[in-house]
């Protein structure tokens, strides 16, 4: 499976270990695949735990620790999130941000409903949702949140 070769083979720790069967989003990371047909990139948010390596031939994967760190910079996603103090523990925090990253590469100014659907396979014990749907609708065209774009 993915999840252990990444976590133990690589030491990228960002996706973690949760439930190990695909129930809790906390191993989320981006599929990305070529379509030679539209001849577009197209993204995909899978669950590392389920995922048999010998499936991802031609694929890239992108995991939390590619999009951002304290050492470079980080990705709008997780500075939004943690503005909008949508992070307790943070075991689930990599999930949610490999999640709506996903949404973000195929709709750069996702709905309300896109956002959802985006959420719906990660859950969290610690904020019930909320702040982390705040951050989220910044994204958003049309957010009908307090929270603007720039912050």
């Amino acid at each position: 499976m993915l999840l252990p070769y990444l976590r133990k083979k690589l030491r990228l720790t960002g996706t973690k270990y949760g439930c190990g069967g695909g129930g809790c989003g906390a191993c989320t990371v981006m599929i990305s695949r070529y379509n030679p047909i539209t001849k577009r990139i197209r993204h995909h948010p899978a669950n590392a735990c389920l995922i048999p390596i010998c499936s991802l031939y031609g694929a890239a994967v992108t995991t939390v620790e590619g999009i951002g760190s304290t050492h470079t910079r980080i990705h709008p996603v997780q500075e939004r999130i943690a503005k909008c103090h949508g992070t307790q523990c943070g075991f689930c925090t990599p999930g949610m941000v490999m999640s709506i990253y996903t949404l973000l590469r195929n709709h750069p100014e996702p709905t309300l409903d896109q956002l959802t659907d985006a959420l719906g396979g990660n859950l969290c014990r610690c904020t019930g949702y909320r702040p982390i749907i705040d951050a989220c609708k910044t994204f958003c065209k049309t957010s009908g949140c307090c929270q603007s774009k720039e912050n």
